[in-house]
């Protein structure tokens, strides 16, 4: 009996590993979002929203039908809106605080939220977070400040509705995600109706706010590997490292996205490779072992 206990006990314990392997899947895909949206430019942000959650919707459909899955749909009005609210809300959000403040310091603002699901994951999940994890979360927030260059553009007049639209993202997207764990009962396939939605509001939006742009074979190429990745593929790997892995780990090791992506963006051509990328590296790297390595109570 005791044998059975123990055997289950690391069934789950490889299960919750295998979760949170599959979030840090969606990190990796998230890394090349900023160099792929710079390859759709100068199309309307709404209509990449629009169009990349198309694609990225259809192929999740295109496999729910595939597995026989479409019954997996079918979900109650609080999970539609908990996952187009997400999804639609942090895009547009985003979308919003890129446009009105400076790209850098609205981005820098929007990765609070690693530091909120961590944060969030303590009175909604009941999960300990230790000192050692609360500093891996210092070490890497310190280390994104220093990819958006210190954050001089902060003092930029009239860009505060900018500030509050990317503070806005980041909590949205940090609730989303650590309630994503009491909606376990939801499964991962009704992702892709949430992503045919969002693309639909964002459709929507961009038809009244802004000029539509014919894709180039450029972007369209750009578009159809956002559909697939970052604006795809990434959301049904959240929602399982989400449910089922540790969101704390997950919060931590979130804080490598903007530093891959500013890397992913020296490579194309796009900027300088500098000290403060390689010192935000090891920052992050650092706070990611931190928080790998602290004692805790597993995921539930």
């Amino acid at each position: 009996m005791l044998w059975r206990v123990q055997h289950k006990d690391a069934s789950v314990l490889s299960l919750g590993k295998r979760a949170t392997l599959s979030g840090v899947g969606a990190l990796l895909l998230w890394a090349f979002l900023a160099v792929l949206g710079r390859l759709t430019a100068p199309m309307p942000p709404l209509q990449v929203t629009a169009l990349g959650f198309a694609i990225g919707g259809c192929l999740g459909l295109a496999v729910v039908i595939y597995r026989r899955r479409t019954h997996a749909l079918a979900q109650p009005p609080l999970a539609w809106v908990h996952g187009v609210g997400g999804l639609f809300g942090y895009h547009a959000l985003y979308f919003a605080a890129i446009a009105w403040a400076p790209p850098v310091e609205a981005n820098l603002l929007n990765y609070l939220w690693p530091l909120l699901i961590v944060v969030l994951s303590a009175p909604i999940l009941g999960m300990r977070l230790g000192a050692r994890r609360l500093m891996g979360v210092g070490c890497g927030f310190v280390g994104c400040v220093l990819v958006a260059g210190g954050g001089a553009g902060f003092v930029t007049p009239g860009a505060l509705p900018g500030f509050a639209a990317a503070l806005g993202a980041a909590f949205v997207w940090a609730l989303y995600s650590v309630t994503s764990r009491r909606m376990a009962a939801v499964p991962t396939e009704a992702v892709a109706g949430f992503c045919l939605a969002t693309a639909a509001l964002a459709g929507i939006a961009h038809l009244a706010f802004e000029t539509s742009v014919a894709p180039s074979t450029r972007q369209w190429l750009a578009l159809l590997l956002l559909g697939a990745g970052p604006v795809g593929a990434a959301f049904f790997l959240w929602d399982v490292g989400m449910k089922r892995g540790d969101p704390r780990l997950l919060g931590v090791l979130a804080y490598a996205v903007p530093v891959a992506s500013t890397l992913l963006l020296v490579l194309a051509g796009e900027g300088v490779l500098g000290w403060r990328v390689g010192v935000a590296l090891l920052l992050v790297v650092g706070g990611g072992w931190m928080a790998a390595t602290a004692s805790g109570e597993a995921p539930e």
